[in-house]
C-alpha cells in the first residue's frame, strides 16, 4: 500500500474505512510540521488540531475532488483548522514557532538572494524572528514556499488564490521579509 498514489489511497480507503490508515500514517508527519510551524502552541495542543484534521478528511473523502492534488487538499483543510483552532484560542502574545530545519533555512535565504553563510543555528533563529514579525499572509506563504516546499498550483489549492495572486504575493512575501531583515539589523 504505500508504494500506492495518493488517489489510489482515496479510492481503497473510500471501499474499506481500515485502508484510511496509510493516508494518516503518510501524512501525519508533514501536517504536524506544518501545524508546528504555522503556530506557537505545545505538542499536545499541535496533536488535537491534527486529530480534527484526519477526522475532517474521513468525514469528507466522499466530496474530495480527484482532479485536485490530496496533498493540496489535506494541507487546505489543515490550514483551515489551525486558523479555526487560533480563533477559538485566541492569539497568543509570544507569536509563532516557526521549526526550521537546515535544508529549508537555507533554501529561503538563497531563494531571496541573501548569502548564508553565518552559523545555521544563529541563521535559523533570525529567520524565525523575521517570520515572526510578518503579517500571517505572508508568513503563511513563506511557510508552504520554501518550508513546505509546495510549488505554485498546490499553493493556489491550499490558499484558494489565482495563480498570479500566488505569484505576487510571494514576491511581496520575501519583499516584506527582506524589509524586516532591514528593520531588525539581521544580517543571514
Amino acid at each position: 500500500m504505500q508504494n500506492l498514489s495518493d488517489a489510489e489511497l482515496v479510492r481503497f480507503s473510500l471501499a474499506n474505512q481500515n485502508d484510511f490508515l496509510y493516508l494518516v500514517d503518510r501524512y501525519k508527519g508533514k501536517l504536524m510540521n506544518y501545524i508546528r510551524r504555522l503556530t506557537n502552541i505545545n505538542d499536545d495542543d499541535a496533536e488535537d488540531i491534527l486529530q480534527e484534521v484526519f477526522i475532517k478528511v474521513y468525514l469528507n473523502l466522499n466530496d474530495f475532488n480527484a482532479d485536485l492534488k490530496f496533498s493540496s487538499w489535506i494541507y487546505r483543510i489543515t490550514h483551515n483548522q489551525v486558523i479555526s483552532s487560533h480563533r477559538r484560542l485566541k492569539a497568543r502574545p509570544e507569536g509563532y514557532a516557526v521549526n526550521i530545519d537546515d535544508q529549508a533555512a537555507l533554501g529561503l535565504a538563497a531563494d531571496i538572494d541573501i548569502v548564508a553563510e553565518a552559523d545555521l543555528q544563529i541563521m535559523k533563529q533570525n529567520i524565525t524572528k523575521v517570520l515572526d514579525r510578518l503579517d500571517q499572509k505572508y508568513r503563511d506563504i513563506l511557510i508552504l514556499k520554501f518550508l513546505e516546499e509546495k510549488n505554485y498550483q498546490e499553493i493556489s489549492d491550499i490558499i484558494r488564490k489565482p495563480l498570479g495572486t500566488v505569484a505576487s504575493t510571494i514576491n511581496k512575501a520575501k519583499q516584506e521579509f527582506k524589509k524586516e531583515l532591514a528593520r531588525q539589523k539581521i544580517i543571514l
